[in-house]
């Protein structure tokens, strides 16, 4: 994940030179650092491993670090910037873990998280990290 020394824009507007639209700020997960989210493409629907692959593939600003959101970050989005998203369901990059075959998906009417079978096709929607840069003074 770089890190990214500029201040982010306001939630819900393009940060140039970033790949997308910044989203805002999501929480570390299993103790690593905060980091700012954004937003990339809507991706061609497609079942759950070929969602995953379209947005690996994706360069964007010379960025090529983007994969689907964690159920976390969804959450966020849905909150944040939810003109974003058509009002549909929309794959996470989370597996259940009781079920190999499904996945974790978010409703993007309700704010419903569930499950579903990977070889379904959903929407899907690209994000990438950004650590947050350490200001000198806090260090």
């Amino acid at each position: 994940m770089p890190i990214q020394e500029n201040t982010a824009p306001a939630i819900g507007q393009q940060w140039p030179g970033q790949g997308g639209i910044y989203a805002g700020l999501s929480r570390g997960r299993d103790g690593t650092p905060d980091y700012h989210l954004i937003v990339g493409p809507e991706l061609t629907a497609a079942a759950w491993g070929n969602a995953k692959q379209q947005a690996a593939a994706l360069v964007i600003d010379d960025h090529a670090d983007f994969t689907l959101p964690f159920r976390a970050e969804q959450s966020l989005l849905f909150a944040n910037v939810p003109e974003l998203f058509k009002k549909d369901w929309y794959w996470s990059c989370e597996q259940l873990a009781s079920g190999p075959d499904y996945a974790w998906m978010q409703n993007f009417v309700t704010g419903d998280q569930g499950d579903y079978r990977k070889s379904y096709e959903l929407r899907a929607r690209a994000v990438r990290r950004l650590k947050i840069s350490q200001n000198p003074a806090q260090a």
